[in-house]
């Protein structure tokens, strides 16, 4: 009996919240009017306004066959008095088509068949999935420092059967401004009708002119190249003659971005597709062009500054030349990350991706952090370890260093890898991180002056006093041979076969160092060689027995 009632109870709960869940306020599905355009006629029949889809398809075709008497009816003329909407109805249908035409490129699979609006994406891809909309924007355009949108938005008016999707009144008040900015301009008023005809995405006198316009781009190009060449060897200075050099480039692809620019907002209004294909790659050749000027420019400059003040980078030079040179490719490096972030973002602000890409981003952070963690972690520890570098200076170009075996010179220091040149002029390529996660001698920390070493195995019959004085007299002869009161000859070892004598002298630096070395260890063995041969080590044999010398 308690079961049945508990059944009981249950169905009556059941029964209770699936109304409540079945019913949606119709608020949350579209915008309550009171009037829809009441200044028009009658919507001709079958017009389609009931999903996004639905009536963009439906004004576009309207629009493209002349018919801007009905593609009307899919703006919301609420905003402007009844008694003007059938005079400006048609206008501003004809501007708006000629804005679309000319200025968006329609994602037909981004706008939702649904009358509404269910983002369908999967719930990783779109953190609004499930949800449903009753407005969406098509492009939003910057002009003159505002925002001008074109939006459809879903309304419902007493005596319509269903809601409807139109452009909303904000988008028919902008399309004047966007007509004006992006319309037809003087010049395609005078092309025939014969032209205008669609072949593809494009009219045919756009693929006429399109090719004429990249010739006339690249001839452009090449003339302000010329001039800025011709320019720079007019200077006398040579840090202006090898700026303008290295420049003349990337202004000249600025200059020719710029121009077409020009000709896109000023002289010629392609279509979408060419717009939207070619108003990015401008802006980001512009940007491009510009950063890399500037950074050419201050590769001059800092050549320059290198040749003035620095010269030749090897360990014979001081300790603040090449702690200035580590310097100037560490700021080289910050111009770069600084300049590629202010493009970046740059490119970003005028290509309006901010808003699209947030919503992705924030969608996808938690895979996007786990790919950049595994593909960039190599990259960017090159890069943050090329920092400490540049900041702590552990090791600085020029410095002598020895490296896993390699004694070699750092030649220069780069965003991800280190090229390190051996005395006998090879080249190796070590990456930053690696190289500072592994230990090595400094050989130019404080300064390049370096102590070596010659070692020479003798009999014990060898006079140590005797070599010492020939070493002295030799050693002050040689003129890379510095602070002579630290020279000194010590016998550093014996055992049963002889002893071992080393000759200590302080060098220069360690290239220096290592010729003096040979010389001094030549030097010797010659003296020994003339004047002692009985000292080099040797076997005896005693009584039958053979014992090593020194027994």
């Amino acid at each position: 009996m308690i079961h049945r009632i508990r059944l009981l109870l249950l169905a009556v709960l059941i029964g209770l919240a699936l109304p409540l869940t079945a019913q949606e306020p119709d608020s949350q599905s579209w915008y309550e009017v009171d009037a829809l355009n009441a200044g028009l006629d009658a919507p001709p029949e079958g017009l389609n306004r009931a999903s996004p889809r639905a009536s963009m398809r439906a004004f576009v075709e309207l629009a493209d066959a002349g018919h801007f008497a009905a593609a009307q009816h899919l703006l919301n003329f609420n905003d402007i008095p009844p008694e003007r909407q059938a005079v400006q109805g048609e206008i501003f249908a004809r501007q708006l088509y000629q804005v679309i035409d000319r200025r968006v490129w329609l994602d037909w699979s981004g706008l939702p068949a649904r009358p509404d609006a269910l983002v369908e994406d999967g719930s990783s891809n779109n953190p609004q999935a499930g949800q449903t909309r009753r407005d969406l924007g098509i492009k939003l355009f910057q002009l003159n420092g505002r925002a001008y949108e074109i939006r459809l938005a879903r309304y419902k008016a007493p005596g319509l059967d269903e809601a409807v999707w139109l452009f909303t009144p904000q988008t028919v008040e902008d399309v004047p401004a966007l007509h004006d900015a992006y319309g037809p301009r003087a010049f395609e008023r005078h092309i025939p009708d014969a032209l205008q005809r669609e072949i593809g995405a494009l009219r045919l006198w756009e693929w006429i002119a399109l090719p004429l316009l990249l010739g006339a781009l690249i001839a452009l190009g090449w003339t302000v190249k010329s001039v800025l060449d011709t320019a720079s060897g007019r200077f006398s200075r040579p840090f202006l003659k090898t700026a303008f050099e290295r420049a003349s480039f990337p202004l000249a692809l600025f200059m020719v971005a710029l121009a077409a620019q020009a000709v896109l907002g000023l002289a010629v209004s392609f279509s979408g597709p060419v717009t939207a294909v070619v108003q990015p790659v401008l802006v980001v050749i512009m940007t491009s062009a510009v950063g890399i000027a500037i950074l050419r420019v201050i590769d001059a400059v800092l050549d320059r500054i290198t040749r003035r003040y620095v010269s030749e980078i090897d360990d014979a030079s001081g300790v603040d030349k090449r702690e200035l040179y580590t310097s100037i490719y560490a700021l080289r490096r910050v111009i770069v990350l600084l300049m590629v972030g202010f493009a970046t973002i740059f490119v970003l602000v005028q290509l309006n991706l901010f808003e699209s890409l947030g919503i992705t981003l924030l969608a996808s952070a938690g895979v996007l952090t786990v790919l950049l963690g595994i593909a960039g972690q190599a990259v960017l520890g090159n890069i943050l370890a090329s920092l400490q570098i540049a900041l702590a200076k552990p090791v600085r170009i020029g410095d002598s260093v020895l490296f896993e075996g390699h004694w070699a010179y750092v030649e220069s220091i780069f965003y991800t890898f280190m090229r390190l040149r051996t005395w006998d002029e090879r080249r190796i390529i070590v990456p930053v991180k690696y190289f500072v996660s592994n230990p090595f001698e400094n050989w130019s920390v404080k300064d390049a002056r370096m102590m070596k070493t010659v070692r020479l195995r003798l009999d014990h019959a060898a006079d140590a006093e005797a070599l010492r004085e020939t070493f002295e007299t030799v050693a002050k002869e040689e003129e890379g041979v510095i602070e002579h009161d630290t020279m000194c000859v010590f016998v550093t070892d014996h055992d049963a076969h002889g002893q071992e004598i080393t000759f200590y002298v302080m060098t220069p630096d360690p290239s220096t160092g290592w010729e003096v070395e040979m010389r001094l260890r030549e030097k010797l063995m010659a003296f020994i060689r003339e004047e002692h041969p009985e000292w080099w080590p040797r076997e005896r044999v005693t009584g039958g027995r053979h014992v090593p010398d020194g027994d």
